[in-house]
């Protein structure tokens, strides 16, 4: 069976073993030799032929656990204990068994695991570890995201704890680390070719003790969940800029009482110094703070930059035909209510973008805290934090942690590029503001506190793009043990949202902090200092 045979499907399926072995060989793996019979008076024949001591093991297409399930024996030095074998397979395998798998048995007591995992954000991710019986014990394993460089497979191998046992080893050989990473490069190479396969388990990948190494067992599984199909499309970098610039800002929604987000957006902004004008909005006019009260943004007889909107969320779609007739094309959606709420907020979320998309208008948000450019005195924000300007960029999913930090930067007197609350991320998002901070060129330092990523292929290029000329520093929320995966393979059960997020990261060169204080910290130690020379 040729590779190029496979067919996408949502069910997962798994590979028979000739077919597994044959795709394995096709891209360079080392494979054990070995034999498949259909019949058990064909069994000892076969052994005879690959030589005792022999490994039998029982083969069906839906016996993926063979050593769980009590479906491999080891060391049959006999025809007799090949007999014995072949007996106890038949009855634990019952209905399910197809034929028997004969192998020699090789010498070698150290055991590695390799294989491929389709992640839903993130595409096909290679791992390596410890394997055998031990591989979910011990999770000693690395992870990178196809495609893989002999670079970054060599890291994988360097960063396990039993790193050690690649060297001699108890009288034997050193492991021939080529031939590991040729294994990985090749597991590489099928992800970039192969969507439709979802998990590929080599376990174990054995070092013989001659230091070969070779695939002793493998599991190819097809079909699952597909990759993420919802993506947006990313937004320019001059859009990005024109948002922290404006040279007017509407406040719709604006208020007079004390403690409403239309009081101290407005306030705020206005303390803050804004080198430009200022419009509040709000369908009852009147004066607030001695400033004129418009009744909608057409009374406004000047161009507006920057509509920043507090109104409830179900009265925020009928704003859009009065902006795209008034010829906004930015808004800040401070409102709550959308997609943080469950269904009937999604729906809503996703209306306005539509009808925002259509009549060309960005929108910021919604659920933002605001945003903030202390170079141009815009602090648009729901608290009065106004650090000093500096070459500092930040963007926090969660409005609240991002406050907290502009006033530790406030407190400690370290200067702010720009930040933006970015909210649900409706239009805009994370990787759209690791662009627009890129070639922006009072950036120095990009800071970030993420929850989660649209794009997380985008994510990891942009952060590897920009992280060779800026420094990124980011700490995840939300980071948990266990993701929600239902894997088939080891490789599947070994992974998890912690563990590959922080694997992407450290791939494109993104300083993880452990605390929030901690990327301020960094920041400002990175923004002293010149990025040094030389690959990194």
């Amino acid at each position: 069976m040729d590779g190029r045979d496979l067919q996408p499907n949502n069910q997962k399926t798994a590979l028979n073993d000739t077919e597994a072995k044959h795709l394995l060989r096709k891209y360079g793996i080392p494979l054990v030799h070995d034999q498949f019979v259909d019949r058990r008076a064909d069994v000892a024949s076969a052994a005879r032929n690959i030589g005792f001591p022999v490994v039998l093991k029982g083969m069906g297409k839906n016996l993926w656990h063979k050593t769980d399930q009590g479906l491999v024996h080891l060391n049959l030095a006999d025809s007799k204990a090949v007999k014995n074998a072949v007996q106890a397979i038949t009855v634990r395998a019952a209905d399910e068994l197809d034929g028997f798998l004969v192998q020699p048995y090789i010498q070698g007591r150290r055991e590695f695991v390799a294989g491929l995992f389709k992640d839903p954000q993130f595409g096909p991710v290679i791992m390596f570890g410890i394997g055998g019986i031990f591989t979910e014990v011990f999770s000693d394993v690395s992870f990178r995201l196809a495609p893989l460089s002999e670079t970054e497979a060599n890291e994988m191998l360097a960063e396990i704890r039993g790193k050690a046992l690649l060297g001699n080893f108890r009288g034997e050989r050193a492991a021939r680390r080529d031939e590991i990473t040729k294994t990985l490069l090749g597991l590489s190479q099928i992800g970039q070719n192969h969507p439709e396969i979802s998990e590929i388990d080599i376990n174990p990948l054995l070092v013989t003790e001659e230091g070969r190494t070779l695939a002793v067992d493998a599991l190819v599984i097809t079909g699952g969940p597909s990759l993420q199909t919802d993506i947006l499309p990313p937004v320019s970098p001059d859009a990005i800029g024109s948002l922290f610039y404006p040279k007017s800002v509407a406040i719709v929604g604006a208020s007079a009482q004390i403690g409403k987000w239309g009081h101290s957006l407005m306030s705020n902004t206005i303390s803050g110094g804004f080198e430009g004008r200022i419009y509040p909005v709000n369908p009852r006019g009147g004066t607030i703070a001695g400033r004129k009260v418009y009744r909608s943004v057409a009374e406004i007889s000047a161009k507006i930059g920057l509509a920043a909107v507090t109104i409830p969320a179900d009265k925020v779609l009928a704003l859009i035909p009065q902006f795209k007739e008034k010829g906004i094309r930015n808004m800040l959606l401070i409102t709550s209510g959308f997609a943080e709420t469950g269904n009937h907020g999604k729906q809503l979320e996703k209306e306005l973008v539509q009808v925002a998309q259509k009549s060309g208008i960005l929108v910021l948000g919604p659920n933002t805290m605001g945003i903030c450019n202390p170079h141009n005195n815009l602090y648009c924000t729901g608290s009065p934090v106004m650090p000093r300007p500096g070459s500092t960029a930040m963007v926090a999913q969660s409005g609240n942690m991002g406050i907290q930090l502009l006033a530790f930067a406030e407190q400690q007197g370290i200067g702010i590029r720009a930040f933006c609350g970015s909210g649900n991320e409706a239009m805009m998002t994370i990787e759209d503001y690791l662009d627009g901070f890129e070639v922006d060129s009072l950036t120095r330092t990009v800071i970030l506190y993420v929850e989660s990523v649209k794009n997380g292929r985008r994510f990891f290029n942009s952060a590897q793009r920009v992280g060779k000329k800026k420094p990124i520093v980011l700490l995840k929320g939300g980071r948990s043990e266990a993701g929600s995966r239902a894997a088939a393979s080891h490789t599947g059960a070994m992974t998890s949202d912690k563990k590959i997020f922080e694997s992407v990261c450290q791939q494109a060169g993104i300083v993880m902090a452990e605390k929030p204080m901690d990327l301020l910290d960094l920041a400002a130690a990175f923004s002293s200092l010149p990025l040094p020379r030389g690959k990194r």
